[in-house]
């Protein structure tokens, strides 16, 4: 998987942005061999085949490019570096799950701006200390969980099935459902939801339909169906309809944008704090705050992971079923955890994979994840330290780690230009957290810092900059940020008192000094507007049971969330694989995990406990 990063300069160090944009490696198991370059293409970066060029390059014609031959002779240490304990603070990311074929680091992308004078736009509120950034104010409110509801009152219409614009498979079909904007006001303003259905390869086997969707939050899912199904075995492929759906505000489902010309690249606003930079990034936080209000002030109190299970409801009504089966990874886990708290009634077979504990959306989720990521880190510097002779990156893990941030931080002050690629700070953050997330990436990424320190043309199969859906007009050029920022500020509370960040940014800057600046940072959700829904939590006492799956040394979400998830949704079972990477089913391809999915899947009854594979 992928995350994006932008980066600026100052005095103390790096201040940066990211975040990931995320789907499985293929099948397999063991490490990548230090010389192989593995193939693979983004999902949801590109719905067709996307042809990759080197230094992170995409174009979207053809076939992805071979890759160049590269011998990985030792670079040598970086003169100067900093010591151990002074290295360059990191940058935070969002890890998110799309699956992408056979894609050996995938993308998850979040992110058109539809204005409406009829809705106002509402105001970003200030932090305690902080001037408003505008006059007005949205009140809280607090509408009651959803009862089961007529799916009548859906404002839905005959689907009509069609071509799936930007999508490279003529057996993928394509529709909108139309939605409430607002779901206690089912009369009134509509978007649209874009969805997509693969059929069952059986029909005489069909049990139902398989929704599912990115992670991010702001993944897209409709061409989902087509690079999720060659991974899944032939007894689910025969039972299911695979049902794609981008989330409301992303790409083809009413998209909305910030007014930005460019991603955030990861697709995620964060910057990372210096010493005495808190007042400047508060400050230009509340700009982003600002310029979303703007842009798309009419959407932001709706862009809810609540209002997206509504909408998923929608469509298993619109599909004419009365009970839908899922299988969501990451974030998508999360959405699938909050539609059985809404409505239990509706669960048939769910498969949530590393999902984040709606329970600690946002910011505590931020916090938490932070040691997993210094412990990642480490992880790849010592992998990487083991290879000295191929990688030339340093003999010990202090050593590779001080390569690589020192390289980060020579692009902070003037990007590094390696065969007509100008390489940011923020684009070499991206490859870190690549190398980082995934123990099968760990080759390709130690390959490319080596081969950019060195001045040689790296092989990057993946866009380092979210990359708008080819095919899709009228996206927004900053529609994976937009949503992404939108749905972490609405999901949950966020400290207004910049004294609360000045706090967190102490503690966990002295005891993780890679990722707490990052991570315990002001976002512009310290200034969004009050959110027009009130957050879902666990526990759901009365939903089935559902399987949830984890991989116990995950990076993007720690297998805590997955616990606490499982532990919430009463009967569930938890599957566990001993490994480093995120979201594991089905492409990381351990046997026991996969078996246990494809049983739930098939017959669905869950195990009679909790399986460590």
């Amino acid at each position: 998987m992928i995350m994006y990063f932008t980066v600026r300069s100052s005095p103390a160090g790096i201040v940066g942005t990211a975040s990931p944009r995320t789907s499985k490696p293929a099948p397999g198991s063991g490490h990548t061999r230090e010389h192989e370059r593995p193939s693979g293409h983004c999902a949801g970066a590109a719905a067709g085949p996307v042809k990759r060029g080197n230094a992170g390059k995409v174009s979207r014609a053809g076939t992805r490019a071979a890759p160049r031959s590269s011998a990985h002779s030792p670079a040598g240490r970086h003169a100067g570096a900093d010591r151990w304990r002074a290295r360059l603070p990191l940058i935070s990311v969002c890890g998110m799950t799309n699956w992408a074929g056979a894609a050996r680091i995938a993308a998850v992308a979040a992110s058109i701006v539809l204005l409406s004078p009829a809705l106002p736009a509402p105001a970003a509120e200030a932090p305690a200390g902080v001037a408003d950034p505008s006059s007005g104010r949205n009140p809280q409110q607090n509408p009651p969980q959803d009862p089961q509801r007529d799916p009548r009152r859906h404002p839905t219409r005959d689907l009509r099935w069609g071509d799936c614009a930007g999508v490279d498979d003529p057996a993928l079909r394509c529709a909108e459902v139309t939605v409430p904007l607002d779901h206690r006001r089912p009369r009134g303003r509509t978007i649209t939801i874009a969805i997509s259905r693969l059929p069952a390869t059986d029909p005489t086997r069909r049990h139902g339909v398989l929704l599912t969707t990115g992670g991010g939050p702001g993944g897209p899912g409709v061409p989902l169906p087509s690079s999720l199904a060659p991974l899944l075995s032939p007894e689910v492929r025969a039972r299911y309809d695979l049902i794609g759906f981008d989330i409301r505000f992303v790409e083809r489902s009413t998209p909305i944008g910030c007014g930005q010309e460019v991603e955030e690249p990861g697709g995620y606003w964060v910057r990372t704090a210096t010493p005495g930079s808190l007042p400047a990034d508060a400050a230009e936080a509340r700009a982003y705050a600002r310029d979303c209000v703007r842009a798309a002030g009419w959407a932001l109190p709706y862009a809810t992971t609540a209002n997206a299970a509504r909408d998923m409801d929608a469509i298993r009504a619109a599909l004419g079923e009365e009970k839908i089966s899922y299988l969501g990874g990451s974030y998508a886990g999360m959405l699938g955890a909050v539609y059985a708290v809404l409505f239990p009634g509706r669960v048939d077979r769910f498969v949530l994979d590393s999902p984040v504990n709606p329970d600690n959306a946002w910011r505590p989720y931020e916090l938490d994840r932070t040691p997993a990521f210094e412990a990642g880190t480490v992880a790849f510097a010592a992998w990487t330290a083991e290879r000295d002779t191929v990688y030339g990156l340093g003999g010990t893990a202090r050593e590779v780690t001080d390569a690589v941030s020192g390289l980060i931080r020579r692009a902070a002050t003037a990007p590094v230009v390696v065969a007509g690629h100008a390489w940011t700070s923020g684009e070499l953050g991206t490859l870190l957290v690549a190398g980082i997330y995934d123990e099968r990436s760990f080759g390709l990424v130690a390959a490319a810092f080596a081969d950019i320190a060195a001045g040689r043309e790296p092989y990057v199969p993946f866009p380092v900059r979210p990359l708008p859906p080819a095919g899709v007009p009228g996206v927004p050029a900053d529609n994976h940020t937009a949503t992404n920022m939108a749905y972490r500020c609405g999901d949950g509370p966020w400290p207004r008192d910049l004294r609360d960040y000045q706090r967190d940014l102490a503690s966990y800057s002295a005891r993780y000094p890679l990722f707490g600046p990052a991570n315990a940072n002001i976002t512009p959700c310290a200034f969004w507007p009050r959110i027009k829904d009130e957050p879902v939590r666990l526990p759901a006492d009365r939903t089935p049971g559902v399987l949830v799956t984890a991989a116990l040394r995950d990076v993007a979400a720690p297998v805590a969330n997955s616990r606490a998830v499982a532990a919430g949704i009463r009967g569930s079972r938890l599957v566990t694989v001993d490994a480093h990477t995120h979201a594991p089913y089905p492409a990381f391809g351990d046997a026991c995990l996969n078996g246990q999915v494809d049983a739930f899947l098939t017959t669905g009854t869950l195990p009679p406990a909790d399986v460590a594979c």
